[in-house]
C-alpha cells in the first residue's frame, strides 16, 4: 500500500515555521510520512531537523528582495535552481499535499508542486506576503488566518492561525523559581525571532524606572545580550525555547507584532503593547496587524517612529493599568486558533483523493 505523505514549507523567520509545529501531532494521524523542506542555513533547520517525526530536506534559495539593488539581477537563476532542486525532491518523495507558510524558500516548493498535488498555502497576515502572491496560481486553497483577507481571495478560506499546543501548558511556577520571581508583577519584552535593535535601546533606557515597579523578562535577539545592564530584577536572554513557560509567568507583554506571536498571546489573553516593524524594514504587514488589534480593542499599540524612551515608559503603564479591559476583550473575541480547521481541510483534500482514486 503506497504511503501517503505530505511537504511543509516555509522559513526565513518563527512566524513562518511555528505554525507547522501546531500541525504536527494531527498530521502523524493523517499522514504516513512528513517532510519539511527548508532553505541551506535557514531557522527553520535548527528547528524542524530535530523533530523526530519530521524528515528534513534542504535546498538552496534565494531572498526575494522588493528594493532595487544589484543583488535582484541573479534572483532569477538562483530561484529556478531551487526549483530544479525542488522537483528533484518533490519526485522522489511524491507528497499527496504540499502546505506552505510562506517566506522565500516556499516559492521554489510549489512552483515544483507535481499537477496531481494538492498545495495549500497559508497567509497570518492582513495582506499577502511577497512569496505568497508568487505562490497563489498553483494554490489550491489560500488559508488566511484574517477573515477580512480570506474575503478578497478567490480561493481564500479563513481558518485562523495554528497555534502550538504548548504554549497552553506553560508553567510560571518553573520560570518563578529559575529568576526568583512571584513578588511583582512581570514585563515580558521582545522584538520577535530576529531580536529588534531599536526596543532593546530604548528599553534599557528607562531600566531604572521600570525596575522600581516590575520584574523584566527581556528576550534581545542573538548577539543583543548587554552585560551592562546587569540588574537584579532584568533577566536577559537571547531566546528562550520554553517560551510557553515565559508567556505564562508574564503580566503584561511588549512585542514586535507579528501574527503568529501576537495571536498566540492573545489566546493565552495576555495584555500586549504593540511596537510594529516600520515600512522601511518591512512591506507595512505588522502594521496592519497591529491596527486590526487596536481597533478591536484587543491591545495598545507604540509606532516605531514614535518609539522615545518617555513614550514606551508611559505605554507600559497605560498598558498595566488597563489590562483588565484588554483581557476582557480577548475573551469576548472568537477562537484565534485555527489548528483544527487547518487540519479538517487537509483531511478533507486526502479523503477527495482516496474516493477519486477507488
Amino acid at each position: 500500500m503506497q504511503k501517503i505523505k505530505i511537504v511543509l514549507c516555509g522559513g526565513g523567520t518563527a512566524g513562518h515555521i511555528m505554525p507547522h509545529i501546531a500541525l504536527i501531532d494531527g498530521l502523524k494521524k493523517i499522514f504516513d510520512e512528513i517532510h519539511y523542506i527548508g532553505s541551506v542555513g535557514g531557522m527553520e533547520k535548527g528547528i524542524m531537523s530535530v523533530m523526530p517525526d519530521v524528515i528534513y530536506h534542504e535546498i538552496k534559495c534565494v531572498k526575494l528582495r522588493r528594493s532595487l539593488s544589484p543583488k535582484n539581477l541573479g534572483i532569477p537563476f538562483k530561484l529556478m535552481q531551487g526549483v530544479f532542486q525542488a522537483k528533484k525532491l518533490l519526485k522522489i518523495i511524491n507528497p499527496a499535499v504540499i502546505f506552505s507558510k510562506g517566506g522565500y524558500v516556499s516559492v521554489p516548493v510549489v512552483w515544483a508542486a507535481p499537477k496531481d498535488c494538492k498545495v495549500f498555502i497559508h497567509e497570518s497576515d492582513m495582506s499577502m506576503g511577497l512569496a505568497n502572491k508568487l505562490c497563489s496560481n498553483r494554490a489550491n486553497q489560500v488559508l488566511c488566518t484574517f477573515s477580512a483577507l480570506a474575503q478578497k481571495l478567490k480561493k481564500g478560506i479563513h481558518t485562523g492561525t495554528p497555534l502550538r499546543s504548548s504554549i497552553y501548558k506553560g508553567s510560571k511556577e518553573k520560570i518563578f523559581n529559575e529568576l526568583n520571581l512571584g513578588r511583582r508583577k512581570v514585563v515580558l519584552v521582545m522584538g520577535g525571532s530576529l531580536g529588534s535593535k531599536k526596543i532593546n535601546e530604548v528599553l534599557r533606557e528607562i531600566l531604572n524606572r521600570l525596575l522600581v515597579k516590575y520584574d523584566i523578562i527581556h528576550i534581545t535577539g542573538k548577539g543583543n545580550i548587554d552585560t551592562r545592564y546587569n540588574y537584579a530584577d532584568y533577566h536577559q536572554f537571547e531566546f528562550r525555547t520554553d517560551i510557553h513557560d515565559v508567556f505564562a509567568a508574564s503580566d503584561i507583554v511588549v512585542t514586535r507584532a507579528g501574527s503568529n506571536a501576537i495571536f498566540e498571546l492573545a489566546a493565552l489573553k495576555k495584555p500586549m503593547l504593540l511596537i510594529p516593524l516600520p515600512k522601511t524594514q518591512s512591506r507595512g504587514d505588522q502594521i496592519e496587524n497591529s491596527q486590526f488589534f487596536s481597533s478591536n480593542g484587543l491591545s495598545e499599540v507604540l509606532l516605531q517612529d514614535d518609539l522615545t524612551a518617555s513614550k514606551l515608559y508611559d505605554s507600559i503603564i497605560s498598558l498595566d493599568q488597563n489590562k483588565q479591559k484588554y483581557i476582557n476583550n480577548m475573551q469576548s473575541m472568537p477562537n484565534p486558533d485555527g489548528t483544527k480547521r487547518v487540519l479538517e481541510i487537509i483531511l478533507s483534500a486526502i479523503t477527495k483523493n482516496t474516493k477519486a482514486e477507488k
